[in-house]
């Protein structure tokens, strides 16, 4: 059967013939098809579907530095397409062909080699679609940490708290735990204090939650608490829990700091102390002075 496109371009070609031969007339006129059909799908892709995918990203409501390696993806789809169309246009039926038999090998030698990148790029839209952190946020994970800066579908870069820039694979963040800490409204604070055997446990346990009341941005629902979780050899630990509101780890850190030195300040005050470890050493045998330390007699 013949090719309907050959068909639609066949009298251009009879009517070139006479003035550059059959044979040239109908490569001239297969190469200005192949060439017009891809102007026209790099006109309609600005014209109508690049408008078309800013509006679906914008009812997405993704964030402006995802939009543009999706436009560059949908820009390079309709462009392979366009060739596609082109190439049928053009008459290049078996050459397509071809093609297409050295593109699939292509891809496969091409999608061995580049495993990291595909695995990377598909973890980073599952980190788009999921959403489990935003940029701003602060994360944690296999003893790493840090603000997130920016997200892109290869990597995530993270500035650490002591000014430090890593670049993350998206792999190594999809694969592992990651800790959220102000995903939430709210960040729950624990720490230990812990008061000598001899102190009242009653009394300590007031200042402690006396403090957490008293303290600006330590929330009252929940409410404070404290529990004796710990009889160590040195101290008894009673552990305080309270909550911040709006939680960022400027704020985790400035509270947790204000909200213990206000209880230490109170514990001197009560003469409750905050005992250091105590070790008892102790031997079998008596020291006896070492010979290199004796004088002659």
């Amino acid at each position: 059967m013949r090719n309907p496109a050959v068909a639609q371009i066949q009298p251009l070609e009879d009517a070139l013939a006479p003035f550059l031969g059959q044979e040239f007339a109908g490569t001239v006129v297969s190469t200005l098809v192949f060439f017009a059909v891809i102007a026209i799908v790099l006109v309609l892709n600005r014209a109508v579907f690049t408008p078309i995918v800013e509006r679906v990203l914008d009812n997405r409501g993704l964030d402006p530095h995802a939009r543009q390696p999706l436009n560059k993806i949908v820009s390079i789809v309709v462009l392979f397409g366009g060739i596609a169309v082109a190439f049928g246009f053009a008459g290049y039926g078996s050459f397509l062909q071809s093609l297409a038999t050295i593109a699939a090998a292509a891809t496969l030698a091409i999608g061995f080699a580049l495993q990291d990148v595909i695995r990377n790029f598909v973890s980073g839209v599952f980190i788009y679609t999921d959403k489990p952190f935003r940029i701003g946020d602060w994360v944690e994970w296999n003893g790493n940490n840090g603000v997130v800066e920016d997200i892109s579908f290869r990597v995530t870069r993270v500035r650490t708290f002591d000014n430090e820039l890593l670049t993350v694979p998206n792999y190594e963040l999809t694969n592992n735990v990651v800790k959220n800490p102000v995903a939430k409204d709210t960040l729950r604070l624990k720490f230990v204090f812990g008061i000598d055997y001899d102190d009242d446990i009653d009394r300590a346990t007031e200042i402690i939650l006396e403090e957490a009341e008293t303290h600006p941005d330590i929330l009252a629902d929940p409410a404070p608490s404290v529990r004796l979780n710990e009889l160590a050899d040195s101290y008894v630990g009673l552990q305080s829990r309270v909550w911040i509101g709006d939680p960022s780890r400027a704020d985790f850190v400035t509270t947790r700091a204000e909200y213990v030195q206000s209880v230490k300040e109170r514990f001197d005050e009560a003469d409750i102390s905050i005992p250091f470890p105590q070790r008892t050493v102790s031997g079998r045998d008596a020291w006896e002075e070492p010979v290199s330390f004796v004088g002659d007699h």
